[in-house]
């Protein structure tokens, strides 16, 4: 009889792993859908390829001009290879990360299932492209080729406006926003649920792991961008 429910287990653990690693593919794939189609909607609703050519119209020649556009429709065509591959990479090193922060304080979690909570946090910068869409589509209708590229909704940037900040300021307080913020509380969120711990347990290894990492992340831009000024 104990042979028989221990050939039972041997066959559930690895059905059980199977389902664990084929709904992340299922999620990660919806995820990626998501985002390439929500990015091709807000580009066509906002007429971006025609911001650029009016930006850059009295900049360069007729075929010059054309090239430009060659250039913007390859690049579109690698989108659909490169986005994916970012996508993962993120998510796999934000796992990683918070990885590190578990170790810390030790609590032990699988790594997939750390992929499977930030990849379901991932879905809240969808947000992100929604509300930009929205503001310029429906509120802010005259709009500038800028406007787009510094404009992060409910971000510190938005309040303190773009013209008057140093460069090497813009990148910084595009990420002070709330969609971040909410980031961080569904990760801690989701990670104590998984650990079985506080919320607030989880999230202070999210901020001494992904914070941490975030804040380093932001200063290595921030410097890179004032040595290139």
């Amino acid at each position: 009889m104990h042979i028989i429910i221990l050939g039972q287990g041997a066959k559930i653990a690895p059905c059980l792993h199977y389902y664990t690693m084929n709904k992340n593919s299922i999620i990660f794939l919806i995820l990626l859908s998501a985002t390439l189609i929500v990015g091709f909607v807000s580009k066509e609703f906002l007429d971006t390829n025609s911001l650029l050519l009016t930006s850059i119209a009295e900049q360069f020649t007729s075929e010059e001009i054309n090239e430009i556009i060659s250039f913007q429709d390859k690049l579109q065509l690698a989108s659909y290879v490169i986005i994916p591959i970012l996508l993962l990479m993120k998510i796999s090193i934000i796992s990683v990360i918070i990885d590190i922060g578990c170790f810390f304080f030790n609590k032990k979690i699988k790594y997939k299932k750390l992929f499977n909570i930030v990849m379901k946090a991932e879905y809240i910068f969808l947000l992100v492209i929604i509300f930009k869409t929205g503001w310029f589509y429906f509120f802010q209708i005259n709009y500038t080729l800028e406007d787009l590229q510094y404009f992060y909704p409910l971000s510190v940037l938005n309040i303190v406006g773009y013209e008057g900040v140093q460069p090497w300021f813009i990148y910084p307080f595009q990420v002070l926003n709330l969609f971040e913020l909410t980031y961080w509380f569904f990760l801690s969120y989701l990670l104590s649920k998984e650990l079985k711990i506080t919320t607030d347990k989880g999230l202070q290894i999210v901020a001494s792991s992904y914070g941490a990492a975030l804040l380093i992340w932001v200063v290595g831009f921030m410097f890179f961008n004032l040595n290139m000024s």
